[in-house]
């Protein structure tokens, strides 16, 4: 039977070369089954044998051994580390993907408290390690427990990851901000733009918990079952504090859960939102049995205006050719478990939207993003844009879902489109671009005034 950890060296030999910000400290690339301490999945590790192998061998004299290569590794680690810590972990959210990173945790020997709303939800994982909704057939880890009890559950807490769905973030996140004490980070798991402030998640945990406590964001193409299950994982942490994003890095990676780091928030967050928009996109498209070509070429093309949009708000392209960019989007798209590629299913098929969204207990995010986006789009960028041309699919979703056009006319209309040339330059359209020649303007204005 194949090693977990196969499938995921490939993958990421391959993905090394997208992304500049690949394997940017050293202890992302290895197992650690708990804080301060190495797992014997590190020695084993095909990603140990790149990077690590050179820092142990920098540390240490002439080729390492075995044992000289544990040093090295426990030395770098509290070069990053300063000390040992234990952690301890709350998840916000009861729902699959905080099942997931409990799970991930765990299996770790993390301590980690499931923050509920129901206490028979609660009542039922404590005796069974198991929620009666979600995930219902995954057993996890006897240091995973619930509560629904916000002050018991966030006063010790060394971590915090919010896992709630993005329209419902704000809300939940006033309730128990005085619960929170000051200081503790956070990591999001959340996605999306909030339907009438058009905020990301980074603008509402500032706006809700305050600026004076380390944040992360951590996408990628990361379905909850499949975590769950151990099978093999890579995503990436974003995060303006360089230490924390190495420090969440470090906590949750494992033999089949490898984290990697950027600086670029606003990058992974739009990845992150639009690419549930792509995806209702791409099962329209199977829902109305187009076939392969078209599904790919539609998926492509919306990771363009993904970019687009990324180039435009000043976020790196980079990433969005990243795990957090193409590499979500290709899972949304064409896997199997994707929540809004079955809503864009069910919609090509002739489903109403109304039926399918009470047929489910599960929030399809891309719905309201989808909705918010072309009001993000119309606000954020300069007036210039050509919205319906530079953003077809985006647009066309949105369309799509407020009832103005069908899915089988939206994708007639994309095909008919003005023929130009594969990728449109953006940058001279930027914010940015723009911003620079109006400075530059009212430099040579002044010149002339003074001549």
């Amino acid at each position: 039977m194949a090693r977990p950890w196969l499938s995921l060296f490939l993958l990421l030999a391959h993905a090394s070369t997208l992304s500049s910000a690949f394997c940017p400290a050293f202890p992302t690339a290895l197992g650690v089954t708990t804080p301060g301490k190495l797992s014997s999945s590190a020695l084993r590790s095909p990603l140990a044998c790149g990077s690590g192998c050179r820092a142990a061998a920098r540390i240490g004299a002439g080729r390492p051994r075995q044992g000289t290569l544990v040093e090295g590794l426990q030395m770098n680690r509290k070069a990053h580390q300063g000390a040992e810590q234990e952690f301890r972990v709350t998840v916000l959210g009861g729902g699959s993907f905080g099942l997931a990173m409990a799970s991930v945790l765990g299996k770790q020997g993390i301590p980690v408290t499931l923050l509920m709303r129901k206490q028979n939800d609660v009542d039922h994982f404590n005796t069974n390690k198991r929620h009666p909704t979600y995930l219902k057939d995954i057993v996890l880890p006897e240091c995973v427990s619930a509560s629904c009890d916000p002050p018991s559950a966030l006063s010790d807490a060394t971590h915090l990851i919010h896992a709630v769905p993005c329209q419902y973030s704000r809300e939940y996140l006033r309730n128990i901000a005085p619960l929170i004490p000051k200081g503790i980070p956070l990591v999001c798991t959340s996605k999306g733009i909030e339907a009438g402030t058009l905020a990301m998640m980074n603008d509402i945990l500032v706006e809700e918990l305050g600026p004076d406590r380390s944040y992360a964001f951590l996408s990628g193409p990361s379905f909850a079952k499949e975590i769950a299950m151990g099978l093999a994982t890579a995503v990436v942490v974003a995060s303006k504090d360089t230490a924390f994003g190495n420090e969440v890095a470090e906590m949750f990676s494992c033999e089949t859960f490898r984290v990697f780091t950027t600086k670029d928030v606003a990058g992974v967050e739009i990845g992150g939102a639009v690419k549930n928009v792509i995806a209702i996109a791409a099962g329209m498209c199977e829902g109305l049995g187009m076939g392969t070509n078209a599904m790919a070429g539609l998926v492509t093309r919306g990771c363009l205006e993904m970019q687009a949009l990324a180039k435009a708000i000043g976020a790196s392209p980079v990433t969005l050719m990243g795990l957090s960019g193409v590499g979500d989007t290709f899972g949304t798209c064409f896997g199997p478990l994707s929540r809004n590629r079955q809503l864009g299913f069910r919609l090509g098929q002739g489903e109403k939207l109304e039926d399918i969204l009470t047929s489910t207990t599960e929030v399809a995010e891309g719905y309201a993003t989808a909705l918010s986006l072309v009001e993000f789009l119309r606000e954020k960028l300069p007036r210039s844009y050509r919205m319906d041309l530079k953003f077809p699919i985006l647009f066309g979703v949105a369309d799509i879902l407020k009832g103005e056009r069908t899915p089988s006319d939206a994708m007639r209309e994309i095909m008919m489109l003005p023929i130009r040339t594969e990728v449109f330059d953006y940058r001279e359209n930027s914010v940015q671009a723009l911003l620079e020649r109006k400075r530059r303007a009212a430099a040579m204005g002044k010149v002339k005034k003074t001549q």
